[in-house]
C-alpha cells in the first residue's frame, strides 16, 4: 500500500480497557453534568475567558463584604461553582486534546482504508480480467457510478482520499 498513516492497532482487550475507562469517566462525571436546551444555551449568561478574572475578584470582594449581601446570596455556592468550573475545565482541556487526536486518527484510518481499497480495485480491474472476478469488480465499481470524471490524486499524501477517482485500468 502506498499510504499507512495509522500503523498501531489496539487488541480486543485494549478496546475493552478503553470502554471501561470511558464508562468509569461517565459514571464519575454524570452526577454533576447538566443538559441545557437550545433555548437555555442561547439565553444563559456566559463566563468567557475575559470574565474569569472578574468573577474571581467579585467572589473575593463579596466574601470580604458578606454583611452587605442579602441573606439569600449563597457565597459558598458561588465558591463551589467556581471551584467545580475550574476542575471541570481542566478535564475538558485534556479531553478536547484527546478527542481531537481521536478524530485525526479516525480520519487517518479511513483514509488508509480508502486508499488501499482504491489500490486494490485498480489491481482487480487490470489483473483480474481473466480471473473470474468481473462481477465483483463491477460491484465495487458501483461506488463511482454517476460521479462524473474526477482527476486522480491518489498517493498525494494529504489524506484526502475521499476525493479520489478509481485508478484507470
Amino acid at each position: 500500500m502506498n499510504q499507512n498513516y495509522a500503523q498501531q492497532h489496539l487488541s480486543a482487550e485494549q478496546w475493552a480497557q478503553a470502554d471501561a475507562a470511558i464508562n468509569a469517566l461517565t459514571a464519575a462525571l454524570e452526577p454533576m453534568l447538566v443538559a441545557l436546551s437550545l433555548d437555555e444555551r442561547q439565553r444563559v449568561v456566559k463566563m468567557g475567558d475575559g470574565s474569569v478574572a472578574f468573577c474571581r475578584t467579585a467572589l473575593d470582594v463579596i466574601a470580604e463584604n458578606a454583611a452587605l449581601m442579602p441573606r439569600s446570596f449563597d457565597i459558598e455556592e458561588m465558591r463551589r461553582d467556581l471551584a467545580s468550573h475550574d476542575a471541570l475545565n481542566a478535564r475538558v482541556v485534556r479531553l478536547t486534546k484527546l478527542l481531537e487526536k481521536a478524530h485525526h486518527t479516525d480520519m487517518a484510518l479511513g483514509s488508509d482504508v480508502m486508499v488501499a481499497a482504491l489500490e486494490g480495485y485498480s489491481y482487480l480491474k487490470t489483473a483480474g480480467k481473466r480471473e473470474g472476478v468481473e462481477a465483483l469488480r463491477k460491484l465495487l465499481g458501483r461506488r463511482f457510478e454517476g460521479n462524473g470524471s474526477r482527476s486522480e490524486t491518489s498517493g498525494n499524501g494529504n489524506g484526502n482520499a475521499g476525493n479520489v477517482a478509481p485508478p484507470a485500468a
